[in-house]
Parts: structure tokens; sequence; C-alpha cells
């Protein structure tokens, strides 16, 4: 197998980390206007984090900018 389908088979870690960083969003996009300033900015950490995952699962660990 090649291409893209391929790739979401061969990386489960990163199938897992996208589901979750768009579940993440979607309640964000969706409760945005009933959270509080507290609740948007643990959300927004927990976005950066979770994008911090993304790059690690697809990159094989490697930091980004190095």
């Amino acid at each position: 197998m090649s291409g893209p389908k391929s790739e979401r088979r061969a990386n489960r870690e990163l199938r897992e980390v996208l589901d979750e960083l768009v579940e993440h969003v979607r309640y964000v996009a969706r409760n945005v206007g009933g959270l509080s300033r507290q609740d948007l900015e643990y959300a927004e950490e927990r976005l950066e984090w979770l994008a911090d995952e993304v790059w690690r699962a697809a990159t094989g660990g490697k930091e980004r900018g190095a």
C-alpha cells in the first residue's frame, strides 16, 4: 500500500492525536461564546499542546525548527 491512506494506517499515533485535535477544535468552536476566560485560556494551551503532539508524531520526535 502507498499514499495517504496507508500513512493513516502506518502511523496510528498520528491518526489518534489528529482525531483528538479535531475533536477539541470542534468543541471550542461550538462553545466559544459560553466559555469563561479561564476556560478559553486552557483551551488555547491544550490546542498548543495537541499541535506539538501532532508535530512529534508526524516527524518521529524531531523538534520544530531543528
